[in-house]
């Protein structure tokens, strides 16, 4: 059932994306002389589709219980501008296609020296025949296995001083929303689009399976960001990552000063906090942010930057601080 809907999916996907490309794309680049580029721009056009798909869908679904149930009230709805922009641009998956294309050369030739020196295959669904090869297992094998990796990934971005004062691009957001997902410094999107496009490869991950992975992943980290207030009750906040659970991530004092780096690291599932001990289920709506944004005597005033190149920017500001000496991981300043 659910992989003859997903088929249907695919199909009105693929024929929307021939109709735009013969219509609209190849006219306009016949052109202006980029024929060369005709096939990847083809290819790309898919992870345009879905993104705008994604954008739609998780607005239209998201956006009404940030209406009608908010966890708090925002004092300056333009601070989100930047966000909305940050979506668009993360969610048209441009970056993640790139490194999985350009990098399935090199897996495809490693995996034929495994086959040469009897190395065995790496490809997840093939483990136990018949079971975990069902489209549908072997999708929920890869989600897991790609969350784990998500969670330690995660957890470095907390770790190690340089790769922070990228990841705080993200957590110096103060109002929370169904747009804060996206909002992340574009060189930790390449590192992180690398990081899981290898690792996607290497496990077996097939292009069609990678696209609906990372559409679902990117669909439940934007209802984890939502400002609203989800009735997930205690099982179900176990299962998968609920808003209260990582909006404590994004609190200041808890989520990246607490627990020794920090706690609730979880991308979609929390069983990893619960392993390795980094869960806090406190339900308080906490103020979210980086301390050192405070004004004195709570914080330093640190500017963050309003909008994207701003945002972007000032990250680099922070490292060249961090590298000379002039900052430090604490929690005065972190």
């Amino acid at each position: 059932m659910i992989q003859a809907i997903l088929a249907q999916l695919d199909n009105g996907i693929s024929a929307l994306q021939t109709l735009l490309y013969v219509d609209v794309v190849q006219p306009f680049f016949y052109r202006v002389g980029l024929m060369g580029y005709d096939e990847d721009t083809y290819d790309a056009l898919y992870w345009v589709i879905i993104g705008a798909l994604q954008v739609s869908v998780t607005y239209l679904a998201l956006r009404p219980l940030e209406a009608l149930r908010p966890a708090e009230t925002w004092h300056d709805r333009k601070a989100l501008r930047a966000d909305v922009i940050y979506t668009w641009i993360a969610k048209l998956g441009i970056i993640n296609t790139a490194f999985f294309f350009m990098l399935q050369p090199l897996f495809n030739h490693w995996q034929s020296l495994m086959v040469i020196h009897y190395v065995p295959n790496t490809d997840l669904d093939s483990i136990w025949p018949g079971v975990t090869d069902q489209p549908v297992v072997s999708f929920l094998i890869y989600l897991v296995v790609l969350d784990f990796a998500g969670y330690w990934y995660h957890r470095w971005q907390h770790r190690f001083g340089v790769w922070w004062e990228l990841h705080a691009v993200h957590h110096s957001q103060q109002q929370m929303s169904l747009w804060a997902d996206d909002r992340n410094h574009f060189l930790d999107d390449i590192i992180q689009a690398a990081f899981f496009a290898a690792i996607s490869l290497f496990i077996g991950v097939q292009p069609t399976q990678f696209v609906v992975l990372v559409a679902v992943g990117n669909f439940m980290q934007s209802v984890q960001h939502v400002n609203a207030r989800l009735p997930y009750g205690w099982l179900l906040e176990r299962l998968i990552v609920s808003p209260i659970f990582h909006r404590r991530h994004h609190a200041v004092g808890y989520g990246h000063e607490g627990t020794r780096y920090g706690c609730n690291f979880g991308v979609l599932f929390p069983w990893w906090d619960m392993i390795f001990r980094t869960a806090s289920w406190n339900r308080r709506v906490e103020p979210t942010g980086i301390r050192d944004q405070l004004p004195a005597p709570h914080g330093v005033g640190r500017a963050y930057g309003q909008g994207l190149l701003a945002q972007q920017w000032l990250a680099f500001g922070r490292i060249v601080e961090r590298v000379r000496g002039r900052r430090t991981y604490g929690s005065a300043s972190s």
